[in-house]
């Protein structure tokens, strides 16, 4: 009988260490995502900041991504595609289409130390010249290719790590833990599970604090107070919906179309010269942000800010141009994410509408058209309402914001009827032909 029971109680205590050991591995991976992701928004800002100056150094200077931006385009591309493949584009389809494998080795060539040092890298040489690219959606890879080592620990969770990882990488990124867990959770599993749940709640939370001690607790866009009256301002929900569904639902369908193989000829030639393409990618970026008077380069982060404090201005065109050279540096093959310049576009949209409701926030509406435009491109409409309210701590506007997501996500389907991350993932599903290098 005591033998019986010491087993039993042997039995048990193994549980309970197998049990904790694995919740300390998600624990620990969330703290080395959160400060991967610190040091990739420090050095990020640092590579804008740097590309900045070269616009800067001279009148002519801001003719120079003329001839850089192709250059760089192609040697990143060439780059990517040959000493670090399957990191081109966002990542988080590689991180949903890694979570969706079962085979080890398949997954280890999607999401790896080797990948997430080559996304940080060259996410980074694209900033360094003007790519319209963003730091959140290859913080996602960076943080699923962190929690899949992490995981060698345990691998009977890797799909739950990668998950994990992923959420802490959203969370980190912008500062943003609840809207980490929803993207997790609405985006990457397209499910809720109790036990999954909890274990993303654990990586983001550790993530979170990592960053906190970090750099301290901020908001990405700072704080606004924006508000819709009621009466005729709230005829700008359903426009914002309306235009940004539609227009992010368009460049969904541009970068999809573009992944699968356009057909004829064109599509041929792309396929079979990836690095003339991406040049020519580049220089279309270029002139764009020649076009916009310098505005359309990078996150878009300044110009989002300096739309909703009032500090500066951007002229109407903003919107479009911008929506232009993130199509251009998404198509091109580099990696870079589009978080970042699609609320950027989202918010050149709003200030465009805002001139058909003089009397409503400007405020207001810019956070109506980021939210529309988000959603618009990731259909993903609690995701989008959630990370724009957690990043301007903006509460008052939560139930405009809502509804403006609701309605851009039923107009963007009508368009491109498949999430962009989803549909993408489908590349990475499949093996790709002998020699071929699989489009972003």
């Amino acid at each position: 009988m005591d033998f019986a029971l010491r087993r039993h109680r042997f039995r048990y205590l193994l549980f309970l260490s197998v049990r904790w050991r694995r919740r300390a591995i998600f624990v620990l991976g969330g703290v080395a995502v959160g400060a991967a992701s610190v040091a990739f928004a420090k050095l990020a800002d640092f590579a804008q900041l740097e590309f900045q100056r070269l616009l800067l150094a001279s009148p002519s200077a801001r003719y120079a991504p003329m001839v850089v931006m192709p250059l760089a385009f192609a040697a990143l591309v060439l780059i990517t595609n040959k000493v670090f493949p399957n990191s081109q584009g966002s990542g988080i389809p590689q991180a949903i289409a890694a979570r969706r494998l079962t085979d080890q080795a398949a997954r280890g060539r999607l999401v790896s130390a080797r990948i997430a040092v080559g996304k940080v890298l060259v996410t980074l040489l694209g900033l360094l010249c003007g790519a319209s690219v963003g730091r959140e959606g290859p913080s996602v890879q960076v943080g699923a290719s962190i929690m899949f080592l992490v995981g060698r620990l345990s691998p009977s969770k890797q799909p739950g790590l990668i998950l994990a990882g992923a959420a802490a990488g959203v969370a980190a990124a912008f500062n943003t833990p609840l809207a980490g867990i929803v993207f997790g959770i609405e985006e990457m599993s397209r499910s809720f599970e109790i036990r999954a749940s909890g274990l993303i709640i654990g990586a983001v939370i550790a993530a979170g604090l990592t960053s906190l001690t970090l750099v301290g607790n901020y908001s990405y866009f700072g704080t606004t107070d924006a508000a819709l009256q009621l009466g005729t301002d709230w005829l700008a929900v359903p426009v914002c919906g309306v235009v940004g569904g539609a227009l992010g639902g368009l460049f969904s369908r541009i970068l999809v179309e573009v992944a699968r193989g356009l057909p004829g000829t064109l599509g041929r030639w792309i396929k079979q010269h990836p690095i003339p393409f991406a040049a020519i990618c580049g220089g279309l970026t270029a002139l764009t942000g020649l076009v916009s008077g310098s505005t359309t380069y990078g996150t878009g982060y300044e110009q989002v800010s300096g739309l909703l404090d009032g500090s500066h201005g951007m002229p109407q065109s903003f919107g479009l141009l911008k929506l232009a050279a993130t199509v251009f540096s998404s198509i091109s093959g580099l990696p870079g994410g589009i978080f970042s310049p699609s609320l950027a576009v989202g918010g050149g949209l709003g200030a465009n509408i805002a001139t058909f409701f003089p009397h409503a926030p400007i405020g207001a509406l810019i956070l109506l058209g980021m939210v529309a435009y988000f959603t618009g491109v990731v259909q993903a409409p609690i995701t989008a309402f959630v990370i724009v309210t957690e990043m301007t701590n903006n509460h008052a506007l939560l139930v405009p914001l809502m509804l403006a997501s609701v309605i851009a996500y039923s107009t963007s389907r009508l368009i491109c009827p498949t999430g962009v991350y989803h549909a993408l993932a489908e590349n990475f599903l499949r093996p790709a032909p002998r020699g071929e290098t699989r489009s972003p």
